[in-house]
């Protein structure tokens, strides 16, 4: 298993390769970084969802285009160990969007595990 400081490392490019995806109005490219299953666990808003199918629908749902998606970045506040293979992420997202979509912005808690594919997001609390 990596240490410490290379798993930061590379979570913190993860985030960054679906800040650019989002940024870029890629949504299928985003969704990369979360674990592609039926068992990922998304709450936001508007409740629980299930699903990596199911998140990225609420997604297109929710950002039906360029516009209303914006620049996404990602404020990190803190990396925490759970075990070997999976981290804690805290931090704040926000979207600069144009005048008419109006700026948003919030919190985020997500959940890595290490696959041998890389770190995915298993779980995502974002408010």
């Amino acid at each position: 298993m990596a240490s410490a400081n290379d798993a930061a490392t590379e979570l913190k490019q993860v985030l960054d390769e679906q800040s650019a995806c989002w940024s870029r109005g890629d949504l299928e490219c985003f969704m990369q970084g979360y674990w592609k299953s039926d068992s990922l666990l998304f709450v936001g808003k508007s409740g629980v969802t299930y699903g990596w199918e199911q998140t990225l629908e609420n997604y297109k749902r929710n950002y039906p285009g360029a516009s209303a998606m914006g620049k996404l970045t990602f404020n990190l506040k803190e990396i925490r160990t759970l075990s070997p293979d999976t981290r804690l992420v805290v931090g704040k997202w926000h979207l600069k969007r144009d005048v008419s979509a109006g700026d948003l912005t919030g919190y985020f808690s997500v959940i890595f595990r290490h696959f041998p594919d890389g770190w995915k997001i298993i779980a995502d609390h974002s408010s």
